[in-house]
Formats: C-alpha cells, sequence, structure tokens
C-alpha cells in the first residue's frame, strides 16, 4: 500500500510540475539555444517555474522510492494515468477545451501505457548487461531521431510536439545508458558523459516545447516516450525478450496504442504556415524582429504557436 500511495504521489506531482512550468514559459520572454544562460535565467527567476520544477523533482524522488517499495507493474500503471491527469488540469484548471483528437490521443495513450504496464506482471526481469555497441548504437540513434524531429520533421507536427518527443527520446536514452553504466561496471563509465549530455540536451528540448507547444503536445509526448521507450530497450538491447503468450501480445498492442496516440496528439494544423492570416503571420515577425529579447509567449496567442515554432 506504501508502494501504491507513493506512486500516486508522485503521478500527481509530476504532472502538476509539468502544467506549472508550461504555465510559466507562457509568461516570460522567448527562450532560445542561442542565448542559453540568459534563458536558464529567465527560468529561473519566474517563482511559478521553480515551484513546477521543484514539485516535479519531488515526484522523481517519489517515483524512485515506490519502486523501492512495489513492483514495476504498478508504478508503471499508475504512471500510465499521468498524461489523463495532464489532460485534465489543461481542462479544468487551465480552461482549456481539449480537441477531439486530443481527447482521444490522450485516452489510446493511457490505454497503451496500461497495456505495458500488464506486459510487465510476472514477467522474468533477467537480462544481460546488453552489448557496448548496442548501447552506444541505442544512444547515438536516439541523438540523430531528436535531431530529425527538432529540424526537418518539426514542421510536420504540432507546435512543441517534435521538441516534447526529442525531449522523451533524449530522456529515455538517459536511462537506458544509466542502465548500461551501472550493469557494466568501471568499462563502462565513459558511458557517463554521454548520459548527462542526454539529460541536459532533454531539458533544453523539454523547456523550448513547453513554450513553442500545448503541455500535452509538449510534456504529454515527452512522458509518452519516457515511459515506453525503455521497456522496449529492455527488449531490444538488454535481452530481457518479449513476453510470451497474453503479455507478448499486450506488448505488443501497448506499442501499437503509443505510436498511434502520439500520433494524434503530435499531429500539426491542417492548414499550412503559408496559408495563415498574412496579418497575423506580419504580426508576429515584427514583433520578433524588433526585440525578440521581450516577446511573450502570451502575446503570440499562447495556445495557438504553431506560427511562432516556423519563425522563431
Amino acid at each position: 500500500m506504501a508502494g501504491l500511495g507513493l506512486a500516486l504521489l508522485s503521478t500527481g506531482a509530476l504532472n502538476w510540475g509539468f502544467f506549472a512550468q508550461h504555465g510559466a514559459t507562457g509568461e516570460i520572454a522567448l527562450l532560445t539555444v542561442r542565448r542559453p544562460l540568459r534563458s536558464l535565467g529567465l527560468l529561473l527567476r519566474h517563482p511559478r517555474w521553480l515551484r513546477g520544477f521543484a514539485v516535479g523533482l519531488l515526484g522523481w524522488a517519489l517515483y524512485v522510492a515506490a519502486l523501492a517499495l512495489a513492483p514495476l507493474s504498478l508504478v508503471q500503471a499508475v504512471s500510465a494515468g499521468g498524461i489523463g491527469l495532464l489532460a485534465l488540469l489543461v481542462s479544468r484548471e487551465g480552461g482549456i477545451k481539449l480537441a477531439r483528437r486530443e481527447r482521444v490521443g490522450v485516452s489510446v495513450a493511457v490505454l497503451g501505457l496500461a497495456l505495458l504496464a500488464l506486459s510487465i506482471t510476472g514477467a522474468s526481469t533477467h537480462g544481460s548487461s546488453g552489448s557496448t555497441s548496442l548501447v552506444v548504437a541505442w544512444l547515438v540513434g536516439s541523438a540523430t531521431i531528436a535531431a530529425v524531429l527538432v529540424g526537418p520533421a518539426a514542421s510536420l507536427l504540432a507546435g512543441g510536439a517534435g521538441l516534447g518527443l526529442a525531449a522523451g527520446a533524449l530522456y529515455a536514452a538517459g536511462d537506458v545508458g544509466t542502465k548500461a553504466a551501472l550493469a557494466g561496471g568501471n568499462a563502462r563509465l565513459f558511458l557517463v558523459g554521454g548520459v548527462l549530455a542526454c539529460h541536459g540536451l532533454a531539458f533544453v528540448a523539454f523547456q523550448l516545447g513547453l513554450q513553442r507547444g500545448s503541455v500535452l503536445a509538449s510534456a504529454g509526448l515527452a512522458s509518452l516516450c519516457t515511459n515506453a521507450l525503455p521497456i522496449l530497450a529492455g527488449t531490444t538491447v538488454f535481452g530481457e525478450g518479449l513476453p510470451s503468450g497474453p503479455r507478448g501480445v499486450a506488448r505488443l498492442l501497448a506499442f501499437a496504442s503509443v505510436v498511434v496516440g502520439a500520433a494524434l496528439l503530435a499531429k500539426g494544423r491542417t492548414e499550412q504556415p503559408g496559408q495563415l492570416e498574412p496579418e497575423r503571420r506580419a504580426l508576429v515577425r515584427d514583433a520578433i524582429e524588433a526585440n525578440p529579447a521581450t516577446v511573450r509567449l502570451d502575446d503570440l496567442e499562447r495556445y495557438d504557436r504553431s506560427v511562432l515554432s516556423w519563425l522563431a
């Protein structure tokens, strides 16, 4: 019961932290990787962002404690409801009516993560430490995919979705690298640098995604990837194997559901930037070019940031 309680508290804390950070990033000047120290300072000086970040760290600590007291399947099953809680916060606290596509995407994603947790129940946790080449390939592959998501593919997705997916892929890669480093001993200490790089880049992508998209398209997708990809890595990198029987079917259906849910949440708008109102495009462009350091997302229609994502 203690483990279940900690898992519930962890899920609540993590997702409230995401929600609070998202709200804060909409109230500050435009974050940019070209001025990293200034951007970090903007975040650290905002009280709501600090509260959200601190509560998120508390949620992570509670998650680790829950894993120590309860089965992984139970903790993951509770975590699966996180994106649903995030959707509820957006709707109730944020006063934002979710589109039908978003509601369906959240429901399918929650189903997928629940099936994923079910597929872990009773499954063998034995596996290898994974070959070093496979681990390195996973880290490099994750970084490459993240680069594509924030680069060429970004314009095809909803505002902030590419950054959210990239953050999730990099956070998951960091978890995979951590497991490999711990299992491999001193021979794999060189992976620590890769792990730190993955987490650092993931943090940057996550915060940029929060400011440039909805909380579901950014934090929701990041959470989906962070939950699902390490389990996929367990099968492909660490030789844990696909469960047999109903659990194996559940895992395959789970990954299919997660992919479908993520696709629905990441789907871009049907109108292309060139089709948007010329007056609105000109207004946003002029604001950015005049003084990008003082552009506030609330002034640019906070929950409709597709324009900003391709102009900035």
